[in-house]
């Protein structure tokens, strides 16, 4: 283990200590496991630029069986309209 000093503001100090009193853990467990926590979400969660790829692949691959429509040009009208229901 590397031993390590942070400073936290005092309101986030106060919720980190009751948070890990109610655990029955030290402060510094406390720590660890939000750190821990918070790296194993950000590893598991695609990053902006893997979101925005997914939105483009989908861009354009679906088209109306009924044709061609003119929902982007009458967009005002249709959100009107769905609106007033």
């Amino acid at each position: 283990m590397v031993r390590t000093q942070i400073q936290l503001p005092e309101d986030q100090h106060r919720r980190l200590r009751r948070w890990a009193r109610q655990r029955g853990i030290s402060l510094s467990e406390a720590v660890r496991r939000c750190v821990a926590e918070q790296l194993t979400q950000e590893g598991s969660s695609p990053s902006r630029e893997e979101r925005v790829q997914a939105a483009l692949a989908v861009c354009g691959r679906y088209a109306d069986r009924s044709g061609p429509s003119r929902v982007a040009v009458e967009h005002d009208r249709h959100l009107a309209d769905a609106y007033r229901r």
